[in-house]
C-alpha cells in the first residue's frame, strides 16, 4: 500500500495494520498542511477498505459505495451533510463496507458539523468517514473525540527534491524554494509550473539595493498578473526578505510593508495600487 505516495510512513503503517486488523475504526481525521498527500492516502485508503483492485481505482465518483464530499463554493455546508446521512444509512451494495471522504472538512460551517456529529455518535457498522482538513483547531471537539486523529508532517526537503528532479526534471532547486515550500510536494509543483515568474521575483528582491527604482517596477511586472496567486507570491518575497534580513536589517522593515499590503488587499483595496505601494515602499527601505 501507499508505495507511490511520498512521505509519512508512521501513517501509512497505521492505516496498513488497521486494514489487516478488520478497520475497526469508523471515522479518522487526517490533518496537516496542503499539498502532503493527505487525499492521496485516504483516496488509496479506501480502495483498500473496498477491496477495490489496482486496475479499477477510485479516480472519479464511480463506485456505489464510495463518496467524495468537497467545499460548495467557499464551504461545506449543512445541505450536504444531511446528503451523506440519508446515503450512509443504505447498505453496501458491491462492498462489505461504504467511504465517504470528506474533503476540505475544515470549511464546514458549524451547522454542518453539528450536523455531522450526529452520524459519528452513531454511525452504521459498515460505513467509515475520513475527514481531511489543515487545521485541527478548525473541528469541534466533539468531532474530533470520535475520530482517529492523525496528523500529517511535512515532507523532508531531500524527499521532496528527489520527487521533483524524477517527475517534473526539476534539477535546479534553491535553499529558497525549499523554504516556500515548507514541506509541500503540492506547493513545490506549483511553483515548477510558474518557475519563471518566481526566479524574476527572486531576482527583484536581490536587486532592491543596488538599481535605481525604474528598473525595480520592470522586474516587478510580474506581480502585476498575478493576483489569484498573490498571497503565496507575498509568502515567497517574506522568505526571501527574511534571509536578506541577516545581512542587513532594513530588509526586516520591509516584511513589515509586505504585511501591510496583504492587510490591505484582504480590504479589497486596489490591486495595482498596491503593488505599486509594496515595490515603492521596498525600494525606499533598503536605499
Amino acid at each position: 500500500m501507499f508505495e507511490t505516495i511520498v512521505g509519512n510512513k508512521q501513517i501509512k503503517e497505521v492505516l496498513e495494520k488497521s486494514i489487516l486488523n478488520g478497520i475497526r475504526t469508523h471515522s479518522y481525521l487526517f490533518v496537516g498542511i496542503q499539498g502532503i498527500g493527505k487525499k492521496m492516502i485516504a483516496t488509496e485508503f479506501a480502495e483498500q477498505i473496498l477491496d477495490i483492485g489496482q486496475e479499477n481505482q477510485l479516480k472519479s465518483d464511480n463506485h456505489p459505495d464510495f463518496l467524495l464530499i468537497e467545499p460548495d463554493g467557499n464551504s461545506i455546508k449543512i445541505e450536504q451533510i444531511r446528503s451523506l446521512q440519508k446515503k450512509i444509512q443504505e447498505k453496501p451494495i458491491i462492498s462489505n463496507h461504504k467511504v465517504y471522504i470528506i474533503d476540505n472538512a475544515d470549511t464546514m460551517t458549524q451547522d454542518a458539523q453539528n450536523c455531522l456529529l450526529k452520524t459519528l455518535e452513531e454511525p452504521p457498522e459498515f460505513a467509515k468517514i475520513i475527514l481531511i482538513g489543515s487545521s485541527e483547531n478548525s473541528f469541534l471537539p466533539t468531532i474530533k473525540s470520535r475520530c482517529m486523529i492523525l496528523s500529517f508532517n511535512p515532507i523532508e526537503d531531500n524527499k521532496i527534491k528527489q520527487f521533483m528532479e524524477e517527475n517534473y526534471g526539476m534539477n535546479s532547486i534553491t535553499s529558497n524554494q525549499l523554504a516556500m515550500f515548507q514541506g509541500s510536494i503540492g506547493k513545490a509543483i506549483l511553483v515548477k509550473n510558474r518557475q519563471e515568474e518566481y526566479e524574476k521575483i527572486e531576482n527583484m528582491i536581490a536587486n532592491l539595493g543596488t538599481k535605481d527604482l525604474i528598473e525595480i517596477l520592470q522586474l516587478a511586472q510580474s506581480l502585476y498578473k498575478s493576483k489569484e496567486d498573490i498571497y503565496e507570491i507575498l509568502e515567497y518575497i517574506n522568505i526571501l526578505l527574511l534571509r536578506y534580513s541577516k545581512e542587513n536589517y532594513l530588509y526586516t522593515n520591509c516584511i513589515k510593508i509586505v504585511e501591510n499590503v496583504k492587510k490591505r488587499l484582504k480590504q479589497n483595496a486596489n490591486y495595482d495600487m498596491c503593488i505599486d505601494e509594496l515595490v515603492v515602499n521596498m525600494w525606499e527601505e533598503v536605499n
